[in-house]
């Protein structure tokens, strides 16, 4: 999260530097999406750990918690609440045809978790129908959300359990938006390990070589954005491999 400062317009791009958490930040983000004509596509990605360099449940405090807990999941809803008029109107996904992926869940070891086959979006159906058992499947013509989760919302590591309970709301808040809103598509993608500040903040001492850069996994997210996919849940991974992508490392 930026420290709030002066917007900038570079040919047609507003930059408001904020906190997520602030109400009025929010209200000011949509703000500026209305008067630049709409709002196609809110990608809620702002997230804190809520104890750096993370500790297990037994030592981990709770107003980092809290602040987890505010930041994963309680902005993401109220800037979707705010945004929500927009993302309606907008018509942005109806010239696109579908896009399928049903992935097994895969964690850090290589493995799915439990054995058992991982339905990437299991709430499609509910999401897609208009409401009719002889309805055609429904393409949302309105906006996209794209909500950045963790393969800790999945899997219980230990350390990251503040961590992977807040991503783990956000997962089931996702889901259920899906199934509420299906004028839209929703979804919810583990983008994977990734060299970032907030890993590096999480496990000081991991120096794993080869950990990729957060760029190497935008091309899947534009995937599902530029193939109109269902609304679930996803891995930048399993969409990679569907469309035949190759991951730069």
């Amino acid at each position: 999260m930026a420290t709030a400062g002066p917007a900038a317009d570079v040919r047609g791009v507003v930059a408001l530097p904020g906190d997520v958490a602030d109400a009025g930040h929010r209200a000011a983000l949509v703000a500026a999406a209305g008067e630049l004509g709409g709002l196609d596509l809110l990608v809620n990605n702002a997230s804190v750990l809520g104890a750096e360099p993370l500790v297990r449940l037994a030592d981990h405090p709770l107003d980092g918690l809290r602040a987890a807990l505010e930041v994963n999941v309680v902005a993401p809803l109220g800037l979707i609440q705010e945004a929500l008029p927009l993302l309606l109107t907008s018509s942005y996904l109806s010239s696109y045809e579908e896009f399928t992926v049903r992935a097994e869940r895969t964690f850090r070891d290589g493995s799915d978790g439990n054995g058992k086959a991982y339905d990437s979006h299991p709430y499609t159906e509910n999401a897609r129908n208009a409401g009719s058992s002889d309805s055609s499947p429904y393409i949302g013509t309105g906006g996209a959300i794209l909500n950045i989760s963790s393969d800790a919302a999945v899997e219980a590591y230990p350390t990251w359990g503040g961590y992977g309970a807040a991503k783990a709301s956000l997962d089931q808040q996702s889901a259920v938006l899906a199934a509420e809103e299906p004028g839209l598509r929703v979804w919810w993608v583990d983008p994977g390990d990734m060299r970032t500040d907030l890993y590096a903040a999480a496990v000081p001492d991991d120096d794993t070589p080869g950990r990729p850069l957060p760029e190497t996994v935008v091309p899947a997210l534009l995937r599902l954005l530029d193939g109109a996919a269902p609304s679930g849940r996803y891995t930048a991974a399993s969409v990679a491999a569907a469309t035949g992508e190759v991951s730069v490392r």
